[in-house]
């Protein structure tokens, strides 16, 4: 933003510029110049006024679009700004039109009428065409962004308190699946080392799709509300548990877009970021070829028995992943919120009884705790794995290696 500054230095006065007066003291022969150097001080002040003003302004507005959807949204935004902007200097210059012009002073007297029908006629009319005039287009985009048929790929989201999943159900890339979590490290969080660029709105898997191509996304959520929103595709749809509801979008150009749930969703609300990445399509279909070769390499088999070193290291990793926030890598947890699993009885207990818990998570009294179920993230091997970590962490020694096939018994 443009610092404007104006700094006047007074110059030394020559003998041309002063005269003697009649008292013998000199007086200026140039009166008009200190009335001049204010004025253009003063206009100097306007100017940069208005242009600090202008750049607020445009600090201030919506983010550049990266789809033809979100520029419509952009261009009703300005449209109806103005229109108002408009609006509202006409119907002020003439009120004060009014009352300066027929003020007591002047002697003017008011006008007594009643039921003038050309006045209701105008007061009727006018507004009416104003609201046509924002009506057309604002329903006109409102039902573009309601459009979601013929869609080139459909992705389901699904919101977990505090990530995202994917699932590529149709078009290419079917069958690629994943979980978005934040990436910001933990020591930038609490403010042991400087901020990163992308504080907050960085993740370990951004969303892939390819640009040119018409994404269906389809919202839903595994806990409580949440809302997917990328201001840039002008793409923004509530993700509520037990329904399904979709939007889309059409990326116009390729780059990294960031975002993040906007809908208030529990403590770690702020740390829940969404990115998309927008590529070509030949390095879309090459990321897409590569993910399902992972997928299909790394794919778990429920019927094989683990060793109990097997499960703890992948036990580990699914821990770090999906349970740190809430329970701490430490296993001390944030009571009494979410309560310690080392030395818990929950843990150390039987445990058919930590397997319901992390499969369905806890209700009391009709009403489900802050500890979800992650029978629907997570499958038999993380479940197990997982499971066998934090019994056999910390100060667990209970020895037990749980299977998946132990999981899979017990699942609703």
């Amino acid at each position: 933003m443009l610092n404007l500054r104006c700094n006047f230095h007074a110059s030394p006065k020559s003998s041309s510029d002063k005269s003697s007066g009649e008292d013998g003291t000199m007086k200026s022969s140039k009166p008009a110049r200190g009335i001049a150097t204010r004025a253009y001080a003063a206009f100097a002040a306007v100017c940069g006024l208005a242009y600090s003003g202008f750049a607020l302004a445009l600090e201030w507005n919506l983010q550049p679009a990266g789809s033809k959807l979100a520029e419509d949204i952009h261009d009703l935004h300005e449209y109806v700004m103005i229109l108002c902007t408009v609006i509202f200097i006409g119907v002020f210059a003439f009120m004060f039109y009014a009352v300066y012009a027929h003020r007591k002073s002047k002697g003017h007297k008011a006008a007594q009428f009643h039921e003038n029908t050309t006045i209701e006629i105008l007061w009727t009319v006018i507004p009416a065409i104003i609201l046509v005039g924002i009506a057309w287009p604002t329903t006109r985009t409102v039902v573009a962004q309601k459009d979601t048929s013929n869609p080139d790929l459909t992705i389901k989201v699904t919101g977990y308190q505090w990530k995202w999943g994917y699932d590529y159900v149709k078009g290419e890339g079917e069958g690629i699946s994943f979980v978005s979590t934040l990436s910001t490290p933990r020591d930038q969080i609490e403010n042991k080392a400087p901020k990163g660029e992308h504080y907050l709105l960085e993740v370990d898997n951004e969303l892939v799709v390819p640009v040119g191509k018409k994404i269906r996304m389809l919202t839903t959520a595994g806990d409580v509300i949440h809302s997917w929103w990328v201001p840039a595709f002008g793409a923004k749809q509530d993700a509520i548990p037990g329904f399904i509801r979709d939007l889309w979008f059409r990326p116009e150009k390729t780059g990294t877009f960031r975002s993040q749930c906007v809908e208030l969703c529990g403590k770690e609300h702020g740390f829940m970021p969404i990115v998309v990445k927008v590529v070509t399509q030949q390095e879309y279909s090459r990321w897409s070829g590569e993910q399902l070769k992972l997928i299909a390499a790394a794919a778990d088999d429920p019927n094989k028995t683990y060793t109990m070193d097997e499960l703890k290291k992948r036990g580990e990793l699914v821990y770090a992943k999906n349970c740190t926030v809430c329970h701490q890598a430490t296993g001390k947890g944030t009571p009494p919120a979410f309560p310690p699993l080392d030395g818990s009885k929950m843990v150390t207990g039987p445990k058919e009884g930590q397997i319901q818990t992390v499969l369905n998570g806890v209700v009391k009294n009709g009403t489900p705790t802050a500890m979800v179920g992650f029978g629907k993230q997570l499958n038999d091997v993380e479940l197990a794995a997982v499971i066998t970590y934090t019994r056999n962490n910390w100060g667990n020694k209970t020895g037990d290696a749980i299977q998946p096939a132990e999981v899979k018994a017990l699942r609703k």
